[in-house]
């Protein structure tokens, strides 16, 4: 009975030691994957205003009953990050976290301003349930039209002159990040600034 139990240990022990070995295994092989995954940017869509073109501007009434200029040059040296929602879109809800850790990271260098239509009533009720009186929230028609905005969540990144730097459908972070990750590196995508690495190593 004894060395019954004894041999039982040994092959759980043995049985233990493969698994941890198949795991280790497999760890590696997600971090190689992970590595070549090439990461997710935001979808450009053809339509509007092209990145590198002058935004237009555009005077649109904000929930507080004042007007904001987009698209107008800043002198503050202040980007300004459009973000087109809805009260009814909930993945422009899973977003709004990350619209404040991104402002919190640019330290005063990056404003966001939230765009939608419709009654405002119905927006001032959203304000105030996802917390996020602290944006500037535009209400207008056409903003929308302007930009050729057809699915939401969808955001334009203007740098302080007025310049449209990326743009694009956001439905992750990593979708939001991507815009202000393209500009960092001056391309007007993260797919364009991956095609143009692929094209050079083919070299």
């Amino acid at each position: 009975m004894t060395e019954a139990l004894v041999v039982s240990n040994v092959v759980l022990w043995v049985l233990v030691v493969i698994l941890a070995g198949v795991v280790v295994a497999l760890a590696r092989q997600i971090g190689v994957l992970y590595e070549r995954v090439a990461p997710a940017g935001a979808l450009m869509m053809g339509r509007g205003p092209s990145v590198g073109d002058a935004a237009p501007v555009v005077a649109v009434a904000d929930l507080r009953g004042g007007t904001i200029e987009i698209g107008a040059p800043r002198g503050d040296g202040v980007r300004t990050l459009l973000f087109f929602l809805s009260p009814t879109c909930p993945i422009c809800k899973t977003l709004l976290p990350t619209l404040r850790s991104v402002v919190r990271a640019e330290r005063g260098r990056l404003r966001v301003v939230l765009a939608s239509d419709g009654p405002p009533a119905e927006h001032e009720r959203f304000v105030r349930a996802e917390g996020i009186e602290a944006f500037p929230y535009v209400l207008s028609p056409a903003l929308g039209i302007t930009y050729q905005v057809a699915k939401l969540p969808y955001a334009v990144l203007l740098d302080a002159a007025g310049v449209i730097r990326s743009k694009g459908l956001v439905n992750t972070r990593e979708h939001l990040e991507s815009l202000l990750e393209a500009e960092e590196r001056g391309v007007s995508s993260i797919q364009d600034f991956l095609r143009a690495r692929e094209e050079a190593g083919g070299r």
